[in-house]
């Protein structure tokens, strides 16, 4: 049996967008929190649609054919902004193959007294709905990479806070292990202040840095060589026992740098260093 194969999707569209509706709205993992059904349902619209344009005898074994470019474009929109919205892959993955589900149980129903035209079919679409399916598992993992990104690049500045703690005085809690990128934003972050500020005195406190070695002692010293070069002072605190102790073995050479047991001692050597006295009442 010969199927013209657009035909079929224009004649039985309707039917497949039905059956496909239902799977997903049936579906225990339905993410009504995340998504609308009207907006699933507008989404599901324009897939069928598109593929009923676009699938036709020659383009079915011809995966990488250009007609399928809206295809392809609309799967990419769709996957990637389900990674913005926070669906699991599993949750994407669903949404595209519950379709080759619908549209194979439809072909049944067409040609299912022949066997052999019903199984050429199936292959042909199989392998086509699952190459979406990869194209659409890429696209959503670039987008959850970007995500995860964003979150890191914004759980860094959270943790890298400069804070006025007094007229001409900054102190920056570090929180975490220092690497080559997490010292440019701190250097940054600390320089940019320094200037919009006036500061003349800046506090690094490593109180938060679980260790420290030889690198995390390199990227410390290229942030106080900076902070001076903008004519500012630089110390830096929270330096506990295993720290010193680790600084000397490591023979890293601090005589150099003004450093403090904690914040306070740091706030309290700032204020002598601009001849400020705080007194209790």
């Amino acid at each position: 049996m010969k199927l013209d194969i657009s035909r079929f999707f224009q004649k039985k569209k309707k039917q497949i967008l039905e059956q496909w509706m239902n799977a997903q709205l049936t579906d225990e993992g339905l993410r009504e929190d995340l998504i609308s059904n009207e907006e699933l349902r507008n989404q599901s619209v324009e897939l069928v649609e598109l593929l009923s344009k676009t699938v036709t005898d020659q383009s079915l074994t011809d995966r990488e054919s250009p007609v399928f470019s809206p295809v392809v474009d609309l799967l990419a929109d769709i996957s990637y902004s389900r990674a913005l919205q926070g669906f699991l892959p599993r949750e994407t993955g669903v949404y595209i193959f519950s379709l080759k589900d619908s549209i194979l149980q439809t072909l049944q129903q067409e040609i299912g007294e022949d066997p052999a035209a019903l199984y050429e079919y199936s292959l042909k679409l199989s392998k086509l709905i699952d190459s979406f399916g990869i194209s659409t598992f890429e696209t959503f993992i670039k987008g959850r990479e970007e995500v995860i990104l964003r979150q890191t690049d914004e759980m860094t500045e959270i943790s890298t806070p400069v804070i006025k703690v007094w007229d001409g005085i900054l102190a920056l809690p570090i929180i975490g292990t220092l690497d080559s990128s997490r010292t440019q934003i701190v250097m940054e972050s600390l320089l940019e202040q320094i200037v919009a500020t006036g500061s003349t005195i800046a506090i690094l406190d490593i109180s938060g840095v679980p260790s420290v070695d030889s690198l995390v002692a390199h990227h410390l010293m290229k942030t106080v060589s900076a902070t001076r070069l903008l004519g500012a002072e630089c110390i830096i605190s929270g330096i506990r026992p295993e720290i010193a102790q680790t600084v000397v073995q490591l023979g890293i050479d601090f005589s150099h740098i003004i450093t403090k047991a904690t914040m306070a001692s740091a706030l309290k050597h700032a204020f002598s260093i601009i001849h400020l006295e705080v007194k209790k009442q």
